[in-house]
């Protein structure tokens, strides 16, 4: 059962922009935090955007200025505008959820989504 799905990942040229989406089947009540995290060639997973349930927004310094992190909660959707790409974004980019229920915490990844910014 997948409880998070991203789509709009592909191919852009450098300078160029696309919109990340997550479907969100949570309950989006119990959510403490949603969020996009990537993960480089090479590289560790890193955030780029994590918005808390009160809904201050923290990015990544590589993303500040350039990408922005919305939801619509009635259509439990989460995204993830990217503008002014640039070939270090290329990456898989992950959609992620922090959930509470009776007490505990629960975390949930999607099963990521290629973006590829080319030269």
């Amino acid at each position: 059962q997948k409880q998070l799905v991203e789509s709009g990942g592909g191919l852009v040229q450098a300078g160029g922009s696309l919109t990340l989406s997550c479907t969100v089947y949570l309950s989006w009540f119990s959510l403490n935090q949603m969020g996009w995290y990537r993960q480089r060639p090479g590289k560790q997973r890193e955030l780029v955007a994590v918005q808390i349930s009160g809904g201050t927004t923290t990015y990544a310094d590589s993303a500040k200025g350039r990408f922005a992190l919305s939801r619509d909660v009635n259509k439990a959707m989460v995204y993830l505008q990217m503008n002014s790409l640039k070939p270090e974004d290329t990456a898989i980019y992950y959609c992620h959820a922090n959930q509470r229920v009776n007490g505990l915490e629960y975390d949930y990844w999607g099963q990521g989504t290629q973006v590829t910014v080319s030269s």
